[in-house]
């Protein structure tokens, strides 16, 4: 009776972890063997668990990043140009703490998403808040949001993250509305967070992407003068991966 009614105000206090410890706790024999000190030890270490756990889910939720990709399955064998030293210093996220930029570049299919959003999930477990946008939606998304009063909103929760994802960049040229959007968006961010880019046009060329001289000169100068580059090269990640398909249903008897 005395272990329920502890049950219940733990659960009623808002310590569900503790409390599932303690139900762990009593349907395991060797338990009464432990000092009260580590019992409890045991308890709070499974509330810092289940709390982290849900703050997690919560900041991920968040997120909405379009790829289930994580630093641990990327693949750094396959020969796309990525050192692993150099990707070793973007896994550790000081660059975040820093302020700092990735740009990432290269044709389609080489797995530019793929990092970045893997790279965003590691961020996300680092307790840090982070957001992932694809560029042509998110252009719609401002468009609609300057429509009915929530414009000066959306840039706003742009500009709070810690790390912000823009997947697809420079796919057509853009429009006066989105340069001006686009420049809002990176002064906000400037000195006060991170963003990652992914493109398939070399830095080199955005200037022509963006199509005004005097917005392309003062978007790359906040954007591309603190950032880290990562150029990737090879063949498309999706012929590779369906080529090793292929193979596998050919190999089976």
């Amino acid at each position: 009776m005395l272990a329920n009614h502890t049950h219940e105000r733990l659960a009623a206090l808002g310590l569900p972890g503790m409390a599932k410890a303690l139900d762990d706790q009593q349907r395991q024999p060797d338990t009464a063997a432990l000092t009260f000190e580590v019992r409890l030890g045991l308890m709070i270490d499974r509330e810092v668990t289940e709390r982290d756990n849900k703050r997690l889910v919560a900041r991920l939720k968040f997120a909405a990043l379009r790829q289930a990709a994580i630093i641990e399955d990327i693949d750094l064998r396959t020969p796309r140009g990525i050192e692993r030293a150099f990707f070793a210093k973007l896994v550790d996220g000081d660059w975040i703490a820093r302020k700092q930029n990735l740009l990432i570049t290269g044709p389609t299919g080489v797995g530019k998403s793929w990092i970045a959003c893997a790279l965003g999930h590691k961020a996300c477990r680092d307790n840090r808040s982070v957001l992932y946008h694809r560029m042509p939606r998110l252009f719609e998304a401002l468009a609609l949001a300057r429509g009915d009063g929530r414009h000066a909103r959306l840039l706003k929760g742009l500009a709070r993250v810690e790390l912000l994802i823009l997947d697809d960049w420079g796919l057509a040229p853009l429009t006066g509305d989105q340069r001006r959007d686009l420049l809002e968006i990176v002064d906000d961010r400037h000195q006060r967070g991170s963003t990652i880019i992914t493109s398939q046009v070399p830095v080199d060329h955005w200037h022509e992407v963006i199509a005004d001289p005097t917005i392309a000169d003062a978007v790359l100068d906040r954007l591309v003068h603190n950032a880290h580059r990562l150029v990737i090269r090879g063949d498309s990640m999706r012929k590779i991966t369906a080529k090793t398909s292929n193979l596998d249903a050919a190999s089976k008897p």
